[in-house]
């Protein structure tokens, strides 16, 4: 596991799953919406977007956090040795959603740029969960599993799935440096 690609619908805790897989494996974490998006939510000219997102593809370890564009989403998950699937139940993800907005009126959401709007960045979050449902998550759920003889696919189904991810993962890494 040394190039991540993290990568399911919009408020699946994606953001908050990558940081701690980044604490525990030591892999350098990039963010996609904080190389995306300016402090307070403008969006970077779209060349600088790719020629960032191209770095980080060619450097040797990374977990990458996020959609990005599809431009720069077939790419990544090609180029990842892992992939992490995050597919909870669409009402989590709404609820999720949801509980961002509130409570990121007192502390900023974890994964996004500086003084974002909260409220306008949460109306595109619950725009692009219908979408994504309909049209992405098909087209992931296809890509993973003819990847899967590939790489390492870790389908992130359930809120369970995700401690149990994580818990595995430390067990690895524990694993790597015990004599």
């Amino acid at each position: 596991m040394k190039k991540v690609a993290v990568f399911g619908n919009a408020g699946g805790g994606k953001s908050t799953l990558s940081n701690r897989l980044s604490q525990i494996t030591g892999l350098p974490l990039y963010v996609l919406d904080k190389i995306k998006y300016q402090s307070g939510g403008a969006e970077v000219p779209d060349e600088d977007y790719k020629r960032a997102h191209q770095q980080i593809l060619v450097s040797d370890q990374w977990i990458i956090d996020g959609f990005g564009s599809m431009e720069t989403l077939w790419p990544r998950l090609n180029e990842a040795d892992s992939l992490v699937f995050v597919d909870l139940p669409l009402y989590v993800h709404f609820w999720w959603v949801t509980k961002r907005l509130i409570t990121g009126y007192f502390k900023p959401p974890q994964g996004w740029p500086q003084n974002s709007p909260i409220f306008k960045s949460s109306l595109n979050s619950y725009r692009a969960l219908w979408l994504c449902y309909k049209y992405l998550t098909p087209r992931y759920r296809e890509y993973i599993k003819q990847a899967q003889s590939m790489k390492n696919v870790y389908h992130i189904q359930s809120i369970e799935d995700i401690s149990q991810f994580l818990a595995l993962i430390e067990n690895e890494a524990k694993a790597k440096v015990a004599p």
